[in-house]
């Protein structure tokens, strides 16, 4: 079976999904960026050399013809959270396009037997995706390298870290996350891509290593026990990483982390010098 060579990424966003965009054209891909008619993305210059197209993802129909226009073998979702359930008819329109595998918007920790929050609708979506018959491919990349400053609120002037800070977690560069689904999505065959989960990790770490390496630029690192006012997402992130649910070989069914799982598929991209925090945050 050959490779594949054609891609549409919905929600081709300036965090992870335009970046996917760029990384697949790169390797010579044909790729159409699939977007609302209301986004502002796709004037983005990370979608330049890309097709772009635009349709209400509630419109099957709409959805499916483009797919069908730029016969698209793979699709690949990076929506945002709030636009998670749009991924239903996504699919959908994917089944009646013939799509040949569909990469949910994951990309973080690890879903399958979650249970409760974003877990449990991503696990949802992996099961209604195996209803429809379409192939899935997962990634889990734990925390991207570049959100660790939001979510330790370096905005404050301080790195707060909610409780000890001492657990192990998975976090991996934005332009890491892309390459590796560029590259194994156009290196691999597909018998190795259908129903498989990739585990990755850039760099295992903890909030109190990161802290030692904002305080060397003199922030101060401060322990605590309840974060700032209105720092809802970060308070739930900080407290499933105090529990070592943030390493991307954590199982949710056995409930505990299996560190050796965490990066079991960097050795998919052979050779590659993966990004540590010290380098992408510049610390």
């Amino acid at each position: 079976m050959s490779l594949y060579t054609s891609f549409a990424v919905v929600g081709a966003g300036p965090t992870i999904g335009g970046r996917i965009v760029k990384a697949l054209l790169e390797r010579g891909a044909s790729v159409v960026a699939l977007a609302r008619p209301s986004s502002t993305s796709t004037s983005s210059p990370l979608l330049e050399g890309a097709k772009i197209a635009t349709a209400d993802y509630a419109d099957v129909k709409a959805v499916a013809s483009v797919l069908r226009e730029h016969k698209v073998e793979v699709l690949i979702s990076a929506v945002a959270y709030g636009a998670l359930p749009s991924q239903s008819t996504i699919a959908d329109a994917s089944k009646e396009a013939g799509v040949k595998l569909f990469v949910p918007s994951e990309f973080g920790l690890p879903t399958e037997g979650g249970k409760g929050g974003h877990l449990v609708i991503k696990s949802q979506f992996a099961d209604y995706l195996k209803s429809l018959g379409i192939p899935s491919l997962r990634f889990y990349t734990g925390m991207f390298m570049e959100f660790i400053p939001l979510f330790t609120g370096v905005d404050t002037g301080k790195f707060l870290i909610l409780g000890k800070g001492d657990a192990s977690f998975s976090t991996t560069a934005l332009d890491d996350v892309a390459g590796f689904t560029a590259h194994v999505l156009t290196s691999l065959p597909p018998a190795k891509l259908h129903d498989a989960t990739l585990r990755v990790e850039g760099e295992r770490t903890s909030f109190n290593k990161v802290g030692a390496l904002y305080a060397s630029k003199n922030i101060p690192v401060e322990h605590v026990t309840s974060l700032p006012e209105g720092y809802v997402k970060q308070t739930l992130l900080q407290g499933l990483f105090e529990q070592g649910r943030g390493s991307s070989g954590w199982d949710n069914y056995a409930d505990k982390d299996v560190p050796e799982d965490a990066h079991s598929g960097n050795a998919a991209w052979p050779g590659h010098q993966w990004k540590t925090v010290k380098e992408v945050l510049e610390l």
